[in-house]
């Protein structure tokens, strides 16, 4: 099911409250968290509700780690880094507590199978209906919706910028505890309709595979 909010602002702060709820969660049972994070537009308003009060103030951010859904083979300071936005507009004030995981380079397998099945997943949505760095067009995406590897490698020439990448794997995300998609525009939900009427896209074997209900937050309007 669809949730729908009048603007960017309001479903990014549905999606950090839920998120919020899905951290506490884990480390009220656990004693420890794990954030999977995007990049592109959508998490900007995620990120600074999160990052300011009451949310930044309600979690023991020091024993939540935070690592991303993908990243674009750059310097970590690249204009093009998902890390870097991560860095800037998610780990500040309170949440500078919180631990780091890069995903690129490409972290060791012990320390990303340590986070693993993760607490939150957050995810974005291109319009050819990719998630993460699955991308169709990609020659390699099949392997990267069925490997048991938690890593895949994205050759350059796809996305936007083109750049090469690496992206977590779709069972890797598929297993998380919880997964936050956020669309926004008419177009996106369109994918979603077709994916709906049968269409084979990543975002639909992210919908079916998933082993619980991914929460979908959608505004008519993008994020700035």
């Amino acid at each position: 099911m669809i949730e729908t909010y009048p603007s960017a602002a309001a479903a990014g702060d549905a999606c950090a409250r839920a998120i919020a709820d899905a951290l506490k969660a884990a480390l009220r049972l656990r004693g420890r968290a794990s954030l999977v994070a995007t990049g592109g537009r959508s998490p900007g308003p995620v990120f600074d509700a999160l990052a300011h009060a009451p949310l930044a103030e309600a979690l023991d951010w020091a024993r939540v780690v935070v690592t991303l859904s993908d990243e674009r083979c750059v310097e970590p300071t690249s204009p093009d880094a998902n890390a870097r936005a991560v860095r800037e507009r998610l780990l500040v004030g309170p949440l500078r507590k919180a631990h780091f995981l890069p995903l690129w380079p490409k972290p060791e397998p012990a320390a990303l199978a340590a986070l693993m099945p993760f607490d939150a997943v957050m995810l974005g949505m291109g319009e050819d209906g990719h998630i993460a760095s699955l991308i169709p067009g990609d020659p390699g995406l099949e392997a990267g919706l069925t490997t048991d590897q938690p890593v895949v490698d994205v050759p350059a020439g796809l996305g936007k910028p083109p750049l090469a990448r690496v992206s977590l794997s779709l069972p890797a995300v598929a297993e998380a505890r919880a997964v936050f998609l956020l669309i926004a525009g008419e177009a996106k939900r369109e994918v979603l309709s077709r994916v709906q009427a049968g269409e084979d896209l990543p975002v639909g074997r992210l919908l079916s595979r998933a082993r619980v209900p991914v929460r979908i937050f959608w505004s008519p309007e993008h994020a700035a």
